[in-house]
């Protein structure tokens, strides 16, 4: 074999090798959307609108391949093959798909039971009672007839240490919050992250009952982070808030966190980009009150 040809083989051979390290390095993760209302005020509940602004955050991390299913569930469930992390960002309540048949119970359990992560994030960390074990087995935590949810405002300016915090700055937020959960005794395989509560905002002091996001160490191996946060779009300007989130994401799957936290950089026109079109409910119009009827003398 000539020397320019021999060169060349060993170029391509260099460039597959290099190809196939970097297909094997890669990671998965599904992102799975709830139900987006097509009439309702903009950017309220849009999952839709999460996941894919989520997509573009989390492919700032090299070596990170998103999938993102956009109505409820799969039309394959071949899609969570290979996924290092699902998340959930869905509606609640007994609203989700992936509790609406035993199958799609029976899949998400068969990912519980293994080492890839699940994210919930909102209304998904809300299971009915009849899924309460699922709950607990699948992101450790339940919220019951005694949880709490509701809107106010709080300041979140203190975080533990953890991967998941790291590069998490300073948030103030009116958001849609889910509290109160039941968690396992002594809060084992527990580590809150974020609290939020009426009475005592943001801060830690509000014990168990106000945490808001929190990890989960399953006996598998795997990993769960849930956030009862992001009821609305607008919450991804919080740049501490998406700093979480993604880290959050990222650290379920495994990926390790760098010391100033997942690249996550956004703008609001960004953010806004990837609005899910909506039909302005109508204006609730008061009725007319009737003139007063002058009292008879």
């Amino acid at each position: 074999m000539i020397p320019h040809a021999r060169t060349l083989l060993s170029l391509a051979a260099i460039a597959f090798s290099v190809a196939t390290s970097q297909a094997a390095e890669s990671v998965k993760i599904v992102l799975v959307a709830g139900q987006v209302k097509e009439v309702d005020k903009m950017g309220h509940h849009d999952c839709l609108g999460g996941c894919r602004i989520m997509e573009a955050l989390l492919k700032q991390t090299p070596g990170v391949e998103v999938v993102v299913v956009k109505k409820e569930w799969p039309e394959n469930n071949s899609v969570f093959d290979g996924a290092a992390s699902v998340v959930f960002y869905t509606d609640g309540g007994g609203k989700q798909a992936y509790l609406a048949s035993p199958e799609h119970v029976a899949t998400v359990q068969k990912i519980a039971d293994g080492k890839t992560g699940l994210v919930n994030i909102h209304q998904a960390v809300e299971f009915t009672p009849a899924f309460a074990q699922q709950s607990m087995n699948w992101i450790g935590g339940v919220y019951n007839a005694l949880s709490s949810r509701g809107h106010w405002d709080s300041v979140h300016d203190t975080f533990p240490k953890h991967a998941i915090t790291s590069g998490v700055t300073t948030w103030k937020i009116n958001d849609g919050w889910l509290n109160h959960f039941q968690f396992p005794a002594e809060m084992k395989g527990i580590t809150p992250l974020v609290w939020s509560g009426k009475e005592k905002l943001g801060s830690p002091e509000g014990g168990d009952k106000d945490v808001v996001a929190w990890t989960y160490d399953r006996p598998s191996g795997g990993r769960s982070f849930s956030f009862s946060g992001l009821d609305a779009h607008h919450a991804w300007e919080q740049a501490g808030m998406r700093q979480l989130v993604i880290n959050g994401v990222l650290w379920s799957a495994g990926v390790e966190i760098p010391a100033a936290g997942a690249k996550c950089e956004a703008d609001k026109a960004l953010i806004d980009s990837f609005l899910t079109p909506r039909i302005a409910p109508p204006k609730k119009v008061k009725p007319e009150t009737a003139p007063a009827v002058p009292a008879v003398k």
